[in-house]
């Protein structure tokens, strides 16, 4: 049994009758794996992650036909059993560091306050793991930084903090929510390495959202690519960046820097994810897609098996043919 186990996830805002963000999505994590998710802004990644965490408050309705991690249903779960498994085994590590750590208290109080609360640590006990998680996610001086303030820490001894909150419980699944995404490109570096490095340590399984394909190529194990709500191709890497069957994940990877050298400008897909009021007819790419036809405008393409992944498309691409 997967570790997390996601069928036809919806989270919608308002009534039923209000377009998904998240959309019939289906998704599985093994313990110890690597899984990717990408896509651009507002394609439903975050808040597929938020919707597993609880963390999707009114107007919003979160409805699966499973939504199972380590065997719970998190559907069903009272808060009091929702706390106990948020924050310990089930954990996530958040785009802005600065705003996930909480102003008034140090960051060894809040560490502290993980390992008491989840560990029911003694407080002697407590700060003493706490000064040896900050140790642990590289943060030199670490028992002098107990008492400090998060406004008194830069941008990435921020996010090494909040990596040290996200692991004090020792999680079997963590969620990376664009963990780089304000940080200098040499910190981006690092605390890539320190996630990864801390995963093979404890054998956690790691869902990572983010935009960089590169660090996917190197880091994952599966990749789920995403658009407007849907995930589109689901597929091991490296096959499906090597040989992708859905335009989308063709775009996203001509996209890439690398893939452009030589050229006058960047590969871009025109157009823009659609909205709550301008969803196609049929398959959600279909204003921007190179290779519509009518098929495309007309029905909704489901997420079936090609050669080298599972894609959302009538006619995907580098399929051989019979």
């Amino acid at each position: 049994m997967s570790l997390l186990e996601i069928k036809n996830l919806n989270v919608r805002f308002g009534d039923q009758t209000a377009v998904p963000v998240v959309d019939g999505l289906d998704l599985s994590v093994d313990k110890g794996e690597v899984l990717a998710i990408v896509g651009e802004s507002g394609s439903g990644k975050s808040v597929t992650m938020m919707a597993l965490m609880g963390l999707i408050e009114r107007p919003g309705i979160v409805t699966a036909d499973a939504l199972r991690f380590d065997g719970k249903d998190m559907l069903t779960l009272s808060p009091r059993q929702r706390r106990q498994v948020v924050g310990k085994d089930l954990a996530m590590v958040f785009q802005d560091p600065m705003t996930a750590l909480n102003p008034s208290y140090t960051v060894g109080f809040q560490i502290e306050e993980v390992l008491r609360l989840h560990l029911k640590m003694s407080a002697k006990a407590a700060r003493k793991r706490a000064i040896e998680l900050l140790e642990k996610v590289e943060i030199p001086g670490a028992a002098s930084r107990m008492d400090a303030y998060p406004h008194q820490l830069s941008g990435g001894m921020s996010q090494r903090v909040a990596i040290a909150m996200a692991i004090a419980g020792e999680p079997k699944l963590l969620i990376a929510d664009e963990p780089t995404t304000a940080l200098d490109v040499t910190i981006q570096a690092q605390i890539m390495d320190l996630l990864l490095s801390l995963q093979q340590e404890q054998n956690m399984g790691l869902v990572l959202i983010t935009h960089d394909l590169a660090v996917v190529a190197e880091t994952a194990r599966r990749v789920c690519v995403m658009y407007a709500g849907q995930a589109v191709e689901v597929g091991q890497v490296p096959g499906l960046f090597d040989i992708p069957a859905h335009p989308y994940s063709e775009a996203l990877l001509k996209a890439i820097p690398e893939h452009s050298l030589g050229a006058e400008r960047l590969s871009t897909l025109p157009g823009i994810v659609p909205g709550r009021y301008d969803r196609p007819q049929g398959c959600l790419l279909s204003p921007r897609c190179p290779y519509v036809q009518e098929k495309c405008r007309q029905q909704r393409p489901t997420l079936d098996p090609k050669a080298n992944s599972l894609a959302r498309c009538f006619f995907p691409l580098n399929q051989e043919v019979a």
